[in-house]
């Protein structure tokens, strides 16, 4: 645990970064992905591989990039192919272990939105669509989500499946994976043997009334609720002064 006082952003991104392992080739974007996975290689991952969806292979970034076009992004990296490429040789080929996503809606079975709200034919809002989300959630072995708590954002059902969860029949369709992990600003939560989420961990300070209140359906608690580890010192530093020290994703800077 760490003396200095913590965001719920960086919270977020150092939860994220422990679901990551030593070994894992990671579909990387930017914002708060980015950050869990650069941190996770300087701390307990250093042999994580990072793919980033503009085509560069196994980066090593020095600075915060801006953007998956960020020329920082060729910094050691092995190789650099086209994005089509990134796509089909690595991802939906099956070399891709972890993929991060996320979404306007998110529902119980891990279904996100990210097209329209409301009617396809007459929506309320229409959303920027899949990109390369479909593709992500479909191929990778696992994909986390990381988004803020909020009652909107978690539907009992999504109004649109842009990336598929656990839907029926998953298997069948030759689908890889599926969401592990859904990390909020209030809890960690899981997945259960019949593609349910529940919640993991709460994190501190955080009741199950609150995360309750913040989720469209009734939601489960596992049996052994714990409390989501918190940040220490050394990934609060690396987070400030080595991959995020202007603020940009994390809200803080010097």
């Amino acid at each position: 645990m760490s003396d200095l006082d913590y965001t719920d952003t960086e919270l977020m991104i150092t939860r994220a970064a422990l679901e990551l392992r030593n070994d894992d080739t990671v579909l990387v974007g930017v914002g708060v992905p980015n950050l869990a996975c650069n941190l996770a290689k300087r701390t307990h991952a250093p042999d994580l591989q990072m793919i980033y969806e503009s085509g560069t292979v196994d980066s090593n970034p020095d600075a915060l990039p801006l953007s998956i076009g960020d020329p920082v992004l060729a910094t050691g990296a092995r190789s650099i192919v086209p994005m089509y490429e990134g796509f089909s040789r690595y991802l939906q080929s099956g070399r891709i272990d972890v993929g991060f996503l996320g979404g306007a809606q998110i529902d119980k079975r891990g279904n996100i939105n990210s097209t329209v709200i409301g009617d396809y034919d007459d929506p309320k809002v229409r959303l920027p669509g899949s990109g390369g989300a479909c593709e992500i959630s479909s191929n990778a072995h696992r994909t986390l989500i990381i988004t803020p708590h909020q009652k909107r954002r978690f539907p009992e059902e999504v109004d649109f499946i842009t990336s598929p969860g656990y839907v029926e029949g998953r298997e069948e369709m030759g689908l890889r994976g599926g969401p592990e992990a859904v990390i909020t600003d209030k809890a960690v939560m899981k997945f259960d043997d019949n593609g349910e989420m529940y919640v993991d961990t709460l994190h501190v300070g955080v009741t199950r009334d609150e995360v309750q209140e913040a989720t469209g359906w009734e939601v489960q608690f596992a049996d052994d609720v714990t409390e989501t580890p918190t940040p220490d010192d050394e990934e609060i530093r690396l987070i400030r002064e080595k991959l995020d020290p202007d603020g940009i994703y994390t809200g803080g800077g010097d």
